[in-house]
């Protein structure tokens, strides 16, 4: 065989160079499409009403992204606090308060959430229950999602204790939807919740109970990647999300997390909370 000429074999190393350059550019916009991202949301609601929200949101960040995602449910909060802070989920949706414990154990990032609207705690009774002021919950049974959930556990637990002094029996029935069910039933002579899942649950629930008390406002959920997840594809995501806020098609699936104007956040954004003094109530399981 003809041994290349010196010239010849810097031609060829240079075509060889440019071959591998033009195969990475071309593969540049494919990264990430390879792999199924988790995508973990907290047990709000039951795991039907769960997918039913989350599903559609997810097929239209897929379509935008060419990325592909999983949706992982989780039994409880408790069982859900256990696997953010493990660093179970690439993606998730979690009350504000879980973002901090989240930031501090994984360094989890937050991409966007619910500029529109605040989140805030409530307590809720029977409509025909003889309990009328805040002060009539004393030494009564009320019943929470779990320990930690911020509006509607740690958030009216506080004020509760700290701000009215008032000692109740509180009960831990693992959702909102679990909540506002033990109420009607009688099981509990009110319930925490918040109003975005209120207003998610079915009209018979819905018009049997009444608003008795609401906290303070805090910044809504947010959406937050895990920092193992490449920059790129973070970046994709958000803007995936922002992208939706801006179609009608993109709008009526967020309403139903509810969303109802989705926008950037940062950790700025959150810190905050920490002053609201609810680690003295923050139950580690």
């Amino acid at each position: 065989m003809k041994s290349l000429s010196c010239r010849e074999a810097l031609l060829a190393a240079s075509l060889y160079a440019l071959l591998l350059a033009s195969a990475a550019a071309s593969a540049e916009p494919l990264r990430g499409k390879g792999k199924t991202y988790t995508f973990g949301v907290v047990p709000q609601l039951n795991a039907a009403q769960t997918v039913s929200i989350w599903r559609p949101v997810l097929s239209l960040i897929e379509q935008e992204t060419g990325l592909k995602f999983r949706l992982i449910g989780s039994d409880s909060i408790p069982d859900f606090e256990k696997e953010f802070s493990s660093g179970r989920f690439d993606f998730v949706y979690m009350n504000p308060y879980h973002f901090i414990r989240a930031e501090r154990s994984q360094g989890y990032i937050p991409l966007a959430s619910d500029v529109g609207r605040k989140l805030y705690g409530i307590l809720v009774v029977r409509k025909d229950s003889p309990i009328h002021t805040i002060q009539d919950l004393q030494e009564k049974v009320v019943a929470f999602p779990a320990p930690n959930a911020l509006g509607a556990s740690l958030m009216p637990r506080a004020d509760l204790q700290d701000r009215f002094g008032i000692q109740v029996t509180p009960r831990y029935v693992r959702s909102h939807s679990s909540v506002y069910l033990n109420v009607v039933l009688g099981k509990a002579d009110a319930g925490g919740g918040v109003q975005k899942t209120l207003e998610q649950q079915p009209e018979l629930i819905k018009d049997s109970l009444r608003v008795l008390y609401r906290t303070q406002e805090v910044i809504s959920h947010p959406i937050a990647a895990h920092p193992a997840v490449p920059p790129e594809v973070r970046e994709r995501v958000m803007q995936a999300l922002l992208a939706l806020g801006k179609t009608p098609r993109g709008r009526k699936a967020l309403a139903r997390v509810p969303i109802q104007e989705i926008g950037a956040v940062t950790a700025d954004d959150y810190a905050p909370l920490v002053e609201l003094g609810l680690e003295a109530l923050y139950r580690e399981e």
